[in-house]
Formats: structure tokens, C-alpha cells, sequence
């Protein structure tokens, strides 16, 4: 970093703008909408977010105007800078909503239940549920609760505390419950 001469004046701190802020009117930049929106279809925004994004465009350069945030070069022409400034929003706007994942997902169709199949359950997986489910209801209702409450969000030590035992003890009589599933499934599915 070079030093200053003696006498010479100050440089000028980076968090100063070296541009003036500019503030163009509402109805110019409702004027652009057309490139605004030649600009999206150039980004391959779909046709039914198109007017959306628009005003999504239209609204994030107004906000930025109003808190000074839009700073042209004096020496280009006002509308050139205007419409140079509102491409690159344009640009950022279109490019977060075509990341969005239920853009990227999305396929619209007429009738979305004629893409599913209805044969497209395995039904030997149907079966081996219906099994499972079965066996399930064969066991003891102490072995049904032990596994419901390991299926399911209240963990195993604040059951044990309920009933006045210690994890432990909950925890072997989980894995008596589990072979004792798994048992009853192995008999029944061969």
C-alpha cells in the first residue's frame, strides 16, 4: 500500500459511493416492462410465472431506488443505464425462481391421475405388509406398546420412566418384542 504524498488530499473512504444515487421515477420503470419480460422469456421462465416474476422484478428495483442502492454511471445514458441495471435483476429474479425445487419438479398436465398406474403397488410387497400387520396383532399386548413406542416419537427411556423401569430392562424386553415380530413374520411368510 503506497503512502500518501504530504499535501495531497485524502483519499476517499471505500464505504463512500463514487456514484451519486439516482432516483428514476415509478412510470419509468414500469416503461421497461416489456424488456423485463423479454428478458424472462430469454431465461426460459414458463409463461405462467412470467407476469409474476415481472413484478417480482418490477417491486425489487423500485425497493432498491428507494434506499439508494441504484448508483449509475453519469457518463451513460440514463435510460441505457436503467435497462442495463434492470437486465442483471432480471437475470438474478429468474435465475433463484427456476432453482426453486417445485419449479424444477413441476410438470403440469390435464390429468394428473392418468399418469399413475394403478398396477404399480408390488403386490408380494402387499402381501408381506398384510403378514407383518398380522403377526403384529398376534402379539402380546406388552410387546405391541414396546414396539409402538419405538416406532413412534416418545423414546424408550421416557417409557421406561412411566412405567417404573430402567432403560435397560426396557430396552431387553424391546429386543424380546422385535425377535418375537420377526419370528411370527418368519412363519408366516414361508
Amino acid at each position: 500500500m503506497s503512502r500518501r504524498k504530504r499535501g495531497a488530499p485524502p483519499a476517499p473512504p471505500l464505504s463512500t459511493p463514487l456514484r451519486p444515487a439516482v432516483s428514476p421515477s415509478l412510470d419509468a420503470l414500469v416503461a421497461e416492462r416489456r424488456l423485463i419480460a423479454a428478458r424472462l422469456i430469454a431465461c426460459g421462465v414458463p409463461a405462467r410465472d412470467r407476469e409474476d416474476l415481472l413484478q417480482i422484478v418490477l417491486i425489487a428495483a423500485w425497493e432498491a431506488i428507494q434506499s439508494g442502492r441504484y448508483r449509475p454511471d453519469p457518463r451513460a445514458a440514463p435510460r441505457r443505464a436503467l435497462q442495463s441495471w434492470l437486465h442483471g435483476i432480471t437475470w438474478r429474479q429468474a435465475g433463484h425462481h427456476l432453482g426453486r425445487a417445485c419449479v424444477r419438479r413441476e410438470i403440469p398436465v390435464d390429468e394428473p391421475r392418468a399418469l399413475v398406474d394403478e398396477g404399480s403397488i408390488d403386490p408380494e410387497g402387499r402381501l408381506l405388509a398384510r403378514a407383518a400387520l398380522d403377526a403384529l396383532a398376534e402379539l402380546s399386548a406388552r410387546h405391541r406398546e414396546l414396539l409402538r413406542v419405538a416406532a413412534g416419537p416418545r423414546t424408550l427411556a421416557a417409557h421406561a420412566r412411566a412405567h417404573g423401569l430402567s432403560p435397560a430392562t426396557a430396552a431387553s424386553r424391546l429386543r424380546l418384542a422385535r425377535s418375537a415380530l420377526a419370528g411370527r413374520i418368519a412363519r408366516r411368510s414361508w
